[in-house]
């Protein structure tokens, strides 16, 4: 399996950063560093995919 690569966007708002996945609807975030942003970022990355996993497990297979 190929690695997955994403494009993640990081917005500077006056409250610190708004952070969001191109390709993965639901995957956002935010943070008041950047930091803080990227690690919110990969965490929400993480549970919109196991999400969209579950979702998928529900309908059976044909």
């Amino acid at each position: 399996m190929q690695d997955l690569k994403l494009t993640a966007v990081f917005l500077k708002v006056p409250e610190g950063y708004v952070a969001f996945v191109e390709e993965l609807p639901g995957a956002n975030t935010q943070g008041a560093t950047l930091d803080e942003a990227r690690t919110n970022l990969q965490e929400a990355v993480a549970l919109t995919l196991e999400a969209n996993r579950e979702v998928a497990g529900a309908f059976p297979r044909t």
